[in-house]
């Protein structure tokens, strides 16, 4: 298995910029597709964005296009969120994921199709 830190969450100013990160150990990590999603207060975990094993493939949820970019880095097995243009809506508990899969260029937009979760970071954006 793997196992998932996320860092790099804080508070920022609406407009302004954070890059997050999720550190992976364990298994090989270029072995996952992995995803990124957040929790807001009250509200269900939501899909943020998602990038294939090979990083070939990405997607986005409509809420982020354009704003935040998903990427790794498989021989340092980290992959990172980049948020800019940052709104206070952002704010919430961002996790990230990861699943084992055969597939170069398969990604995963459901929370359930994961299998291994990081502890989250909290991301505040003030107004």
């Amino acid at each position: 298995q793997v196992q998932l830190v996320e860092s790099g969450g804080g508070l920022v100013q609406a407009g302004g910029s954070l890059r997050l990160s999720c550190a992976a150990s364990g298994r090989t990590f270029s072995a996952y597709a992995m995803g990124w999603f957040r929790q807001a207060p009250g509200k269900e975990r939501e899909f943020v964005a998602a990038i294939s094993r090979s990083g070939s493939s990405t997607y986005y949820a409509d809420s982020v296009k354009g704003r935040f970019t998903i990427s790794r880095d498989n021989a340092k097995n980290t992959g990172n969120l980049q948020m800019n243009s940052l709104k206070p809506e952002d704010t919430a508990v961002y996790y990230c994921a990861a699943v084992m899969t055969t597939g170069l260029s398969i990604y995963f937009i459901s929370h359930r199709q994961y299998d291994y979760w990081g502890q989250g970071t909290q991301v505040t954006v003030s107004s």
